[in-house]
């Protein structure tokens, strides 16, 4: 590797004990459960090195007990061509075109005096199994989702082959509706846009990162074992490594600032005028987006439920809209009126936190899940793709935490859901029920509790190596 190949390292001394090394995914999504991981295996007495990507780089100032190595030629040209919508084409290159570089990194590593003792990558850096293997280097994988979610990717290939879903059409309201064998939470209209752009990519991409997953020496999850008790035993039949249920990882530390966007803190500041439990906070993640039809139907339906509601409106979240078309010609401010409060992005765990917010309107992202249910805030749901539609299946239908809007953004069917939510006596036995998982949450994390002792049994594992 030579100088003119790479960045600098950026590194801080540290006398902590053995090393690690983490590499995760170039998403918000993925970069924030790894580097809370992180965290949590430093407090554990391990070295931390970040092994990342130029694109989506995380900022080392903010994690200076971390080594930081860039991996060369994954800067911003090279990667951000593929763009939020070919999600799967850029995974495709991160696994086909990057393993040297990755390569090359370790064993850098490797040669220094520390060494390394683990290399733990996000469950879809799947190619780094062979580079692993051929350096003798035990791998971890971390899983960003929820065990459920993980369930419905390994069987959507098979699914697919056995064209179960040919003929399929959204208007078929019967089958439509129908359960999907085996994944009894999962409707056939939910599993057909799991990957609705590039189905036979996916399952390529799905049956590398299974068998990546399977061959690993354990795998990670950011959840807790009350939770997902049942589906982790189904889990135990296809995949025999061992599997540590360490979650939710955000509650070890206060929220350290990994976020690619600026934080709004005018959102703070905002909530404080509004009694408790009288405020709906929506916000839809760092890459989801809605069409400007569906945009307005959502700014009708936030207005018509006369509910106080703070709005992230990400920039670029609007296809086909600039950021300055939303507000030139005030038409938005007419329809929201008074009550509603936008901002570009929010510190999401403070707002979740906040006595004034009484639900949570997502699109149900594994962390921002979550994040909801540690803070015993029922959600509304309106899943993109991927693991979102699973896990908007389980709030709703599962777990009976929230309400899943069928039919996507409709103002009247939005209206109803809000006032459901947060008028209503249905909306109030969810609350209820989302406490009892608050209350499971902060149990599992003290001492003889499951997610604590999954940790322990964790450290102990990567201790044998």
């Amino acid at each position: 590797m030579d100088s003119t190949s790479t960045t600098i390292i950026t590194k801080k001394q540290s006398n902590h004990g053995r090393r690690l090394v983490l590499l995760p995914l170039p998403f918000q999504g993925h970069i924030n459960p790894m580097l809370q991981l992180a965290n949590i295996l430093h407090s554990k007495a391990f070295s931390i090195t970040i092994l990342h990507t130029l694109f989506n780089s995380p900022n080392p100032t903010y994690y200076p007990h971390f080594t930081f190595l860039p991996i060369p030629g994954t800067a911003n040209e090279h990667l951000s061509v593929f763009g939020a919508e070919n999600v799967v084409s850029l995974l495709m290159y991160l696994n086909e075109d990057c393993m040297e570089q990755i390569k090359e990194c370790l064993v850098r590593l490797m040669l220094e005096d520390e060494g390394v003792v683990c290399l733990i990558t996000d469950a879809q850096w799947f190619a780094t199994q062979k580079v692993a293997d051929e350096l003798k280097l035990p791998r971890i994988v971390h899983r960003t989702s929820s065990i459920a979610s993980f369930h419905s990717y390994v069987a959507f290939p098979s699914f697919l082959e056995t064209g179960y879903f040919q003929g399929f059409k959204n208007d078929d309201e019967t089958k439509s509706r129908a359960l999907v064998p085996g994944l009894e939470s999962l409707k056939i209209k939910d599993f057909s846009k799991i990957f609705p752009s590039n189905p036979e990519a996916s399952c390529k991409v799905l049956e590398r990162m299974t068998q990546g997953t399977r061959l690993a020496r354990a795998v990670i999850w950011n959840t807790f074992k009350e939770l997902e008790e049942l589906e982790l035993e189904t889990l135990n039949h296809g995949f025999p490594n061992p599997h540590f249920l360490i979650g939710p990882f955000h509650k070890y530390f206060v929220a350290s600032s990994s976020s690619l966007f600026v934080q709004d803190q005018t959102s703070i500041s905002w909530l404080d005028k509004h009694p408790p439990n009288s405020v709906l906070y929506v916000s839809f993640g760092s890459i989801a987006g809605v069409e400007e039809s569906e945009f307005l139907e959502m700014a009708w339906g936030l207005a018509n439920s006369k509910q106080p509601f703070l709005w992230v409106v990400r920039p670029g979240s609007i296809k086909g809209m600039k950021e300055h078309e939303l507000f030139s010609d005030g038409a938005l401010g007419k329809i929201i009126g008074e009550r509603g409060y936008i901002v570009k992005w929010a510190p999401q765990q403070e707002v979740l936190a906040h006595p004034a917010t009484c639900a949570f309107w997502t699109h149900n992202g594994w962390n921002s899940t979550l994040e909801s249910i540690c803070e015993g805030v029922p959600m509304i749901c309106s899943p993109s793709f991927g693991d979102q539609l699973t896990t908007a299946r389980y709030v709703g239908d599962v777990w009976k935490i929230g309400v899943v809007l069928e039919n996507g953004f409709e103002r009247g069917e939005i209206d109803c859901a809000i006032k459901r939510l947060m008028l209503e006596k249905e909306g109030l036995e969810m609350r209820n029920k989302v406490m009892n998982l608050k209350e499971k949450v902060n149990f599992c994390l003290k001492k003889g509790g499951s997610s604590y002792s999954s940790l322990e049994d964790l450290v102990g594992y990567i201790l044998s190596f």
